[in-house]
């Protein structure tokens, strides 16, 4: 009995160690090439309420309830959204807005899981061309670990970013949405 009992902490304390060995960030990132100026495309991101347009997680849920406070585009613009079990619930808020070059997101995930994160955008023009440029960061907690040890987050989120830029791309391409 006891060398069982000695094994399955041994198993446990392995497991924990390499649990705490994860990183405590984490970062997300993707990147586009939009043949457009920045000031085309600027407008689509810092405008909350045109991102339904583009963004990948609109098709997973048409029917979320999104709501919006204070101002309607730049600093302050606030957009909370609520939807199905793929899209869950947060807000998430402008914290920073450089016209054509750069956009700071706070955003709050409330469910399926709480946690705050940043996200931003850049735009850097190149000739006729903008490179975007959209990642997040955030803190990996004791979950955010066990769940990075699970299942490849980078590849999850990292794919709808690719869709919300290609999305993004197109409609800024082909002038479509607002």
């Amino acid at each position: 009995m006891l060398p069982i009992l000695l094994a399955i902490v041994f198993i446990a304390l392995i497991f924990f160690l390499i649990i705490a060995g994860q990183p405590d960030q984490f970062t997300i990132s993707r990147a586009t090439t939009i043949s457009a100026p920045p000031e085309k495309i600027f407008p689509r991101v810092n405008d909350l309420h045109q991102w339904d347009q583009w963004s990948p997680w609109a098709k997973l849920d048409p029917n979320a309830k999104n709501s919006f406070a204070g101002p309607v585009t730049g600093i302050g613009a606030t957009m909370t959204w609520a939807g199905n079990k793929k899209v869950g619930e947060g807000r998430m808020t402008i914290t920073e807005s450089q016209p054509s070059d750069l956009i700071r997101l706070r955003l709050e995930f409330l469910k399926p899981f709480t946690a705050t994160n940043a996200a931003e955008f850049n735009f850097a023009a190149r000739r006729q061309q903008t490179m975007v440029t959209w990642s997040m960061t955030g803190k990996n907690n004791f979950k955010g670990k066990v769940l990075g040890l699970l299942m490849n987050c980078d590849q999850m989120i990292g794919g709808d970013f690719e869709r919300g830029l290609a999305n993004l791309k197109v409609i800024t391409e082909t002038g479509g949405g607002k």
